[in-house]
């Protein structure tokens, strides 16, 4: 087996360190002869690096690592850039999710005004990382995690339509990981799906197990009272307490819709109000992860480069991301493996805009992904879906267009934000806060 090359892009992220220790885990699977980091934060870079060197050199001493602020370096002999950036780090995270809260409207990162904002940042980081790979590695895949994936995806295909670039979202799979142990199974491998929408923004149509029995109404029966929770073990990303309020209300979307199971987000778009009313001004999730995620990985990795050891440490296998060795094997391998991927519609969705980027089921091999068709879909869903893609194609035109007018579109179209003159005074304020990181608007 090919031993693959691969660099990380966002080598300073507070996620990294679980996804090296994923990768490791997986070398039976996929074969690496090197590792390299690339980031634009040095200072940042060097705390995660430091002590991924060292549990590299601990595992898998034969991997060459490499860190590096070159994109030349970083991005030639590369067969995978696996990118997951954050413009403007945790620091903007918190103003995109503060600011909307002073006009009563919902403060998240990747929906609604946060998810807008933060958008326009990442567009420009994501081509360039793009760029990079085309130039200096033309036959590399890029798998992109980064955020707003559904704004990050549209962007891609518009202004780089012939890039390598799979995007993906690793919600889809932490929700999935909750319905096993609902269903009490041992792995969402066990599962077959379908589900089409929008990234942070989709349903399941059907949930069968191998042998195809339908497992939907067990699902729903729990999901009807409970939403997704069940009883939490303490580890792991997704159990702060405003998870656990996610998962729960749930059901309040399932209600809307009892022929179909909802993604969590779409909580944010059905009842913004209620999200409004439970956030605090002073304390968003930013300041969770600041105060909790962020503080432990960079405290850890700190300790294993002072000690030379990973001897007593905590950090993480990040389980959840195994599912980006599964879509690297996939085009490695031509596997055909069957992934939740954002791929441009072309007719998956009968009664759905062609060019929209939709989150659907597809079959992964060498030339990437063949998406399977999902039919046509209900009104209620086709709905919400064309008002949600519209804003997302608003972003990206304001971005590409340099144009306040579309970008306060799309701030009006988006559900959460009740009306043009909130839009408006919002719009503003970003633009205030973002001057280092968007373009100029006209």
């Amino acid at each position: 087996m090919k031993k693959h090359s691969i660099v990380i892009a966002g080598g300073g992220s507070t996620f990294t360190p679980g996804i090296v220790l994923m990768l490791l885990e997986n070398l039976d699977r996929l074969p690496i002869r090197q590792i390299k980091f690339y980031d634009n934060d040095k200072e940042r870079q060097d705390i995660v690096a430091d002590a991924c060197e060292i549990i590299m050199k601990e595992k898998a001493p034969e991997i060459q690592f490499l860190k590096t602020t070159d994109p030349k370096e970083a991005f030639t002999d590369v067969d995978f850039v696996m990118a997951h950036i954050r413009v403007g780090k945790y620091k903007m995270r918190e103003m995109d999710e503060k600011i909307p809260l002073k006009y009563d409207v919902v403060g998240q990162e990747t929906c609604g005004p946060g998810g807008i904002s933060y958008g326009m940042r990442s567009i420009g980081g994501v081509i360039e990382l793009v760029d990079y790979m085309e130039k200096y590695s033309p036959d590399a895949w890029m798998l992109n995690y980064s955020n707003p994936a559904a704004i990050v995806a549209e962007a891609t295909r518009k202004l780089r339509p012939q890039a390598k670039i799979l995007n993906i979202c690793d919600m889809p799979i932490a929700i999935e990981n909750l319905m096993v142990k609902i269903l009490g199974l041992k792995s969402r491998k066990d599962l077959t799906v379908r589900y089409y929408g929008l990234n942070h923004f989709g349903w399941w149509t059907s949930i069968m197990d191998k042998e195809g029995h339908d497992l939907m109404p067990k699902l729903k029966a729990h999901v009807k009272d409970n939403g997704y929770a069940v009883d939490f073990d303490e580890s792991g990303q997704h159990v702060d307490e405003s998870w656990k309020h996610t998962f729960e209300k749930v059901k309040d979307v399932y209600a809307l819709d009892p022929d179909t199971l909802p993604n969590t987000y779409l909580k944010y778009y059905m009842y913004p109000q209620d999200e409004v009313a439970k956030a605090n001004p002073e304390y968003t999730r930013a300041n969770e992860v600041m105060d909790g995620r962020e503080k432990h990985v960079f405290g850890e990795c700190k300790k294993i480069t002072a000690n030379q050891s990973t001897e007593g440490s905590t950090l993480e296998i990040d389980e959840h991301a195994s599912y980006i060795v599964d879509l690297a094997r996939a085009i490695a391998y031509n596997t055909g493996e069957r992934m939740l991927l954002i791929v441009e519609n072309k007719g998956a969705i009968a009664n759905f805009d062609d060019t929209a980027m939709v989150e659907i089921p597809c079959i992964v091999g060498a030339n990437g992904p063949e998406p399977i068709t999902q039919g046509e879909i209900p009104r209620f869903q086709k709905g919400l879906m064309e008002q949600q893609v519209a804003v997302e194609k608003l972003v990206v035109e304001a971005w590409e267009e340099r144009s306040r007018q579309k970008l306060w579109q799309a701030l009006t179209l988006s559900r959460t934000v009740p009306n043009g003159r909130v839009a408006k005074e919002l719009m503003e304020e970003l633009i205030e806060a973002n001057n280092m990181f968007w373009p100029e608007l006209n």
